[in-house]
C-alpha cells in the first residue's frame, strides 16, 4: 500500500478503468481552479462525442463485431506510452483523484485530435464503486515492481496440504457512502456537460491462470503439471468456482455492467453489437461479453492446455452472452480447444501467433483481433518500414476476414509520442492499398 501511494495515480494507465479509488488518498473535494480544469476539459470532450463521425464509427464497430463488414478497424492504446504523450508533470490538478480524471479527459482528446484511430469518443462518463475485495484469503507477496518495472511472485501457497485450506472464495465490499460521494462529486462538477452514470469495471480477464500464479509461483505453477496434477485440477476447480461465486454475487446485487456500445472488451476491440442489450435494468453475465486468456502457459503443450485449463475456461464462458479469448499467447497451436468455447467471437492475434491461418481458423466467424509487434514503437525514431511490413502481412493474412489492428503493450514510445499517431497513419495508407 505504501508502494502504491507513492506513485502518482494518474501515470497508471490501464484499458479496464481507472485505479481503485482506495489507492489514491483523494479528499473527494476539488478546488475550485480543479473544477474549473475539469469541465474545461470535459466541455471539449463534449464538443468531439457530439460530432457525426462518432456516431458513424460506433456503426462500424457494431457491424464488425456482429460479422457484417470485412473493413479493418484501428484502434491504439500505447499504455504506458500515454506518459509520454501526455506528461503527467503537465497535469493542473492537484488531487490524486482529479489528476486521473485530468488525465482521463486529456486522453479522449488526443485520441481524436491526433491518433485519430478509430476509437468512439462519446458522451458518458463513467464512475465506478469505492471498494475493496477480500482476495483469495492469504496476502500476495511481490519482490521489486518499483516505478512499474519488472517483479518476481513471491510464494504464498507453498505446500498444498497445509496452504490450500487457508484459502477462500473473494468477496466485494463496497464503500457505500464513498462510492456517493464520488458520484455526486462528478455529477456536480460536470454532470451539466456530460452524461455522468455508475459503471464498474470488475475484472479484466477471467483466466485465472494469472491468480493461480499469484498464489503459487511462476516456477511451481509451471512444475505442478507434471508433478502435482492432481491439485492443478484441485487449484484451478477452486479459482474457477470463487469467480463464478463473485460473479453470481455481483449479478444478484445488480451490480453487473453492461460492456456492449464503447466498452474495452477483451484485449483489444470494443463491444458495440446488436447482439447483446444495450440497455437493461438488471444486467446479468448473460448480457454480456466474457472474457479468458492464460498468456502465461505459453510454454506448455496444446494438451496439457487442453486437460488442466480449458475445461475451466469453458465452464466461466458458459456464463456470457459473447466471448473473448487470448492476449499474448499464440491461438493457433490451442485452437482446437479454443474453438469450443461457447459463443466465442473475438480471439487475439498476438505477435507471436501464426497470422497465416487466420482465413482458415478464423475466417468470417470470428474477429481478429491483430496485434502487430509494439517493439517498433520503443524507439526515438521508428523504422517506419518495419512497421510498415508488419501492418501490411497483418492486413494481406486477414484479406476478407473480419480484422481489427489493435496496438498495445507499449512500455515506451521511445521518448518520442509521434511514433503512436505515425502509426496510426501508417496503418490507414496500409489499408488504402488493399
Amino acid at each position: 500500500m505504501e508502494l502504491l501511494n507513492r506513485i502518482d495515480p494518474a501515470t497508471q494507465q490501464t484499458a479496464a478503468g481507472f485505479p481503485d479509488i482506495k489507492t489514491m488518498q483523494s479528499a473527494l473535494c476539488f478546488t475550485a481552479a480543479e473544477k474549473e480544469r475539469l469541465r474545461s476539459l470535459a466541455g471539449k470532450v463534449a464538443e468531439i462525442a457530439a460530432l457525426p463521425v462518432q456516431r458513424e464509427k460506433a456503426e462500424l464497430w457494431t457491424r464488425h463485431n456482429d460479422l457484417e463488414t470485412s473493413q479493418p478497424l484501428v484502434f491504439i492504446d500505447p499504455e504506458n506510452g500515454w506518459n509520454e504523450c501526455i506528461p503527467a508533470s503537465g497535469l493542473s490538478c492537484a488531487d490524486p483523484l482529479a489528476r486521473v480524471w485530468e488525465m482521463y479527459f486529456l486522453k479522449q482528446i488526443y485520441w481524436f485530435e491526433v491518433m485519430r484511430d478509430d476509437k468512439v469518443i462519446d458522451h458518458f462518463f463513467d464512475v465506478p464503486y469505492s471498494y475493496e475485495t477480500t482476495g483469495w484469503g492469504v496476502d500476495l507477496k511481490k519482490e521489486g515492481g518499483e516505478q512499474g518495472g519488472a517483479y518476481k511472485v513471491v510464494q504464498v501457497v507453498g505446500s498444498y496440504e497445509t496452504d490450500f485450506p487457508k484459502l477462500h472464495f473473494p468477496e466485494v465490499i463496497i464503500d457505500e457512502k464513498e462510492s456517493e460521494k464520488l458520484l455526486a462529486l462528478a455529477e456536480s462538477t460536470f454532470g451539466d456537460l456530460l452524461h455522468v452514470r455508475r459503471k464498474a469495471t470488475w475484472w479484466w480477464t477471467l483466466g485465472m491462470t494469472w491468480d493461480y500464479i499469484n498464489l503459487r509461483g511462476l516456477e511451481d505453477f509451471m512444475c505442478d503439471f507434471l508433478l502435482e496434477p492432481e491439485w492443478v485440477h484441485r487449484m484451478m476447480e477452486f479459482l474457477c468456482s470463487g469467480l463464478l461465486s463473485r460473479l453470481e454475487g455481483l449479478q444478484e446485487k445488480n451490480l453487473l455492467p453492461l460492456n456492449t456500445e464503447n466498452t474495452y472488451v477483451g484485449s483489444g476491440g470494443f463491444g458495440f453489437t446488436k447482439e447483446l442489450p444495450a440497455e437493461r435494468k438488471h444486467v446479468t453475465a448473460r448480457d454480456m461479453w466474457g472474457f479468458v486468456e492464460s498468456q502465461e502457459t505459453t510454454a506448455i503443450s496444446p494438451e496439457l492446455y487442453g486437460e488442466f485449463i480449458f475445461p475451466y475456461h469453458k465452464k466461466i464462458a458458459e456464463r456470457f452472452g459473447l466471448m473473448c479469448y487470448g492476449c499474448c499467447e499464440p491461438f493457433d497451436p490451442r485452437w482446437e480447444y479454443v474453438k469450443q468455447l461457447p459463443r466465442l467471437r473475438r480471439v487475439s492475434c498476438s505477435p507471436w501467433a501464426d497470422w497465416e491461418k487466420i482465413p482458415e481458423l478464423l475466417g468470417k466467424r470470428y474477429v481478429a483481433s491483430v496485434k502487430p509487434n509494439p517493439n517498433v514503437l520503443a524507439f526515438p525514431v521508428m523504422e517506419e518500414e518495419a512497421a510498415r511490413r508488419d501492418v501490411r502481412r497483418a492486413l494481406h493474412a486477414t484479406k476478407g476476414c473480419i480484422p481489427e489492428i489493435i496496438m498495445k503493450d507499449n512500455n515506451t514510445l521511445g521518448g518520442n509520442p509521434g511514433n503512436a499517431a505515425r502509426w496510426v497513419q501508417i496503418v490507414r495508407e496500409e489499408i488504402g492499398r488493399l
